[in-house]
């Protein structure tokens, strides 16, 4: 089976980013929504296509329901799925910078 989780952390205050609304977008340009747990994470249920994928974070919304300024309105991140392997891309969080990469 081939499938995607992301777990994202606010590195500014050091804690989960509970509550963050995202969608994985599949090769045929279908999307798959969700919002992060009380851990930040997210497990996309199901087999997931091979093929190029991409992960948006509604950055803006979560940073505006908490008073909190920020300089990006989303973060995309493009990666390519592998057929018969887990992918699980983190997201480091603050509000004028993020990091990404591929977590186990």
């Amino acid at each position: 089976m081939t499938t995607v989780s992301t777990h994202v952390l606010d590195a500014a205050l050091g804690r989960p980013a509970a509550g963050l609304a995202l969608y994985l977008t599949l090769p045929d340009d279908s999307a798959r929504t969700a919002t992060t747990d009380a851990d930040g994470r997210v497990r996309f249920d199901g087999d997931v296509p091979p093929g190029p994928h991409m992960l948006t974070f509604a950055t803006g919304p979560w940073f505006a329901e908490q008073d909190r300024e920020n300089f990006f309105p989303e973060v995309t991140i493009a990666f390519t799925v592998t057929a018969g392997e887990h992918h699980h891309v983190a997201l480091l969080l603050s509000p004028f910078s993020y990091t990404t990469y591929r977590g186990s």
